[in-house]
């Protein structure tokens, strides 16, 4: 059966890329895009797009039946920053639009869920250092405890009623393609457009946060695979841990200067930090990588690398 793939929250920092890079696996023409606007971008104008709001279930389902959709990749959500002003409404978007979809696969609508979850599930009563694939989770953040139900959600609704569901919880995400979108490792994107741009940067985090971090590329890479791999080879349906690499304001200030032998960082740590502090300094992903074969590509050197040679060749030009 032809694959046929809607994406809600296409517009978002991890839709963007993963839209792109759908689009190029399996045809312009299999991959519907949707959001809950319509921006003037490369989403919107490089293929199908319908405008969709993630909590209306008649919407999404008429969407399923419009296009024939058999794999649905849920992207929309309120980060953990965001989250923190307004918790009511992140609640309500994280959870519902879950349901949804879960409640569309129940029905026999749909073949497969993609859901993610995130390094937010954890919290201060985790261990921090190579955090186990299962370990104590009391997330202290709206954003952390919405993906720690969802997750509960994900692997009932497999169990109970056989939803193909798959999931990673991703670490802090940095991409050159996209503008950070109100997370708490959001510093890690900026860091290199104040480098090139100011010469100079305010983290928001302490020098010594460490946070697991990945590169976009790797990212959308795991997100396909997982999608892609046997269904008797997810064995978790919850959530996989998922690494890169970890490392800290400081040590990522230390790598760009490397480039920009005058670049300059200073520490004004705001209501982020306590968020930061309640996270992982690193992650233990060999479940992941055992299952179903994850392997990253980028470590903190070749994506500064990276990073600086695409935001040269396109938005600083």
């Amino acid at each position: 059966m032809q694959t046929k793939i809607l994406i809600i929250g296409a517009c978002g920092q991890i839709g963007t890329e993963l839209t792109a890079k759908l689009r190029e696996t399996y045809g312009v023409e299999n991959v519907v895009a949707s959001d809950i606007r319509k921006l003037e971008n490369d989403v919107v104008n490089n293929g199908i797009f319908e405008v969709v709001n993630a909590l209306d279930y008649n919407q999404i389902e008429q969407l399923i039946e419009k296009y024939q959709i058999t794999d649905v990749y849920l992207m929309a959500a309120l980060l953990s920053a965001t989250a923190e002003k307004n918790p009511a409404f992140a609640w309500d978007l994280n959870m519902n639009s879950l349901f949804h979809v879960l409640n569309l696969a129940k029905a026999g609508k749909i073949k497969k869920i993609f859901w993610p979850s995130s390094i937010a599930v954890f919290g201060p009563t985790t261990p921090r250092e190579n955090t186990p694939q299962y370990t104590v989770m009391e997330p202290s953040t709206v954003y952390g405890i919405s993906k720690q139900t969802g997750e509960r959600w994900a692997e009932y609704y497999n169990k109970q009623y056989g939803v193909d569901i798959r999931s990673i919880r991703y670490p802090g995400l940095i991409s050159w393609s996209t503008e950070a979108g109100g997370g708490t490792t959001d510093y890690a994107v900026d860091i290199y457009h104040k480098a090139i741009t100011d010469g100079k940067f305010t983290s928001f985090l302490s020098e010594n946060s460490a946070l697991p971090m990945m590169y976009m590329d790797d990212a959308i890479k795991a997100t396909i695979s997982i999608m892609q791999a046997d269904a008797e080879d997810i064995k978790i349906r919850s959530s996989y841990n998922l690494s890169g690499m970890s490392f800290t304001p400081k040590q990522l200030a230390e790598e760009i200067t490397k480039h920009y032998p005058n670049f300059t960082i200073n520490y004004e740590p705001d209501f982020r930090q306590k968020i930061a502090d309640s996270w992982p300094a690193s992650i233990d992903d060999s479940s992941a990588r055992e299952d179903w074969g994850w392997k990253n590509d980028f470590n903190i050197e070749n994506m500064t690398v990276d990073m600086f040679k695409n935001l040269k060749e396109t938005i600083y030009k």
